[in-house]
């Protein structure tokens, strides 16, 4: 991705009153009848994608069958999350009902999700301590992990690492099992709950069918990893890889307190990308990031006429190309570690070599009579 050029010309705005102005008027309507249609269609393709995997033991269907499972829950996840947004229904209960529903595929707590996504990667998005999703090390830190941390950054930062690194910090360290504020405990405690008997309820009902139709309560629990866990696995790399893709590029610039601001964050820490229309089936517009970005209460499908106002109204601020296939592999190579005081990205080489830079001492100046008896005077 190259860097955006925008108008020098044009002041630069500090928050994003101008930028919401700019988008027309009804983009933000979110009739129940919409939100419903989009929420039975992915109800009915994660359904079908289950019977499939519970249909078949054959390698070959398993394997698309999973992928499909694992795009579906991501289908219905994104419905969540805009619920979450509160853009999906104008009713609050059906909000919160429904994305209550939509992310039990996804084992995910919901309230969790409300803090952690809203309040703080949409509240401080790219900001140095705040903005916890794909939050970057500096070398220096880097530097200082044992070498098993140091191994795992490996992992979780190279192209297999969206699946690994999403299920470890944003899913069990945010939203299983950390501490979360007071006002927020009890909301979050009661949806861990609910998705910890959402999870026990599946893997009974499927062990009682394995035990009834085969006798065999190994049967029972490999139904559970098929439909359920392997899915689920399969879905952390999916949204792993999609946030990477929203937030971590060479052009995209992480910011200190100091120097953050809304428009900023907004406008320039993710992306405006076009992807094929069969995987918007399961995305729904999401890759359409900045209008998400700077008006969470627009419904995922207006973003793409959201998303053309503002591109008119701010041209050369936002980036925007098609999603193309090396983009990921890419984003990987050069984004390891970053220097939030040089505002760039460092490859783990380069990095290295900063550091090895910094710890030289400074050369001393060579003696006037030394330079004099080398047959050249000092210029």
């Amino acid at each position: 991705m190259s860097a955006v050029t925008p108008d020098a010309t044009r002041p630069q705005p500090t928050n994003l009153v101008p930028v919401i102005r700019a988008i027309p008027e009804g983009r933000h309507a979110n009739p129940t009848w919409k939100g419903l249609a989009y929420l039975g269609r992915d109800l009915l393709i994660y359904g079908l994608a289950l019977w499939g995997l519970a249909s078949t033991d054959n390698l070959l269907l398993l394997i698309p069958l999973w992928v499909l499972s694992a795009l579906a829950v991501a289908a219905l996840f994104i419905v969540g999350h805009d619920a979450a947004h509160g853009a999906l229904f104008k009713s609050r209960w059906l909000n919160s009902l429904v994305g209550h529903i939509c992310m039990l595929p996804a084992w995910h707590v919901y309230e969790g999700w409300v803090l952690g996504h809203n309040r703080l990667h949409h509240g401080y998005t790219v900001r140095q301590g705040l903005d916890f999703v794909w939050h970057p090390l500096e070398p220096e830190q880097y530097a200082a992990l044992s070498p098993l941390a140091r191994l795992r950054h490996r992992l979780e930062w190279s192209r297999f690492g969206p699946g690994p690194y999403y299920a470890r910090e944003v899913w069990w360290n945010k939203m299983m099992v950390g501490r979360p504020p007071a006002r927020w405990a009890s909301r979050i405690r009661r949806d861990r709950w609910i998705v910890a008997v959402f999870v026990l309820l599946s893997a009974t009902a499927l062990g009682l069918w394995g035990w009834l139709a085969a006798d065999s309560a190994l049967t029972g629990l490999w139904l559970f990893v098929k439909l359920f866990v392997v899915p689920f696995l399969l879905f952390t790399y999916v949204i792993g890889w999609v946030v990477h893709l929203h937030h971590i590029d060479p052009a995209i610039r992480w910011y200190t307190k100091k120097d953050w601001n809304k428009y900023r964050a907004q406008m320039e820490g993710t992306t405006v990308l076009h992807v094929p229309g069969w995987l918007d089936l399961f995305f729904h517009h999401i890759f359409i990031h900045v209008p998400h970005h700077v008006d969470q209460r627009i419904p995922f499908y207006e973003l793409p006429a959201a998303s053309n106002a503002i591109i008119a109204a701010f041209p050369g601020v936002v980036e925007e190309r098609p999603l193309r296939l090396g983009d990921f592999g890419r984003n990987t190579k050069q984004c390891k570690l970053y220097s939030f005081d040089e505002g760039r990205w460092y490859t783990y080489a380069e990095a290295r070599e900063l550091l090895s830079a910094a710890a030289k001492p400074p050369a001393s100046p060579r003696p006037a009579a030394c330079a004099s008896r080398a047959g050249s005077a000092p210029r």
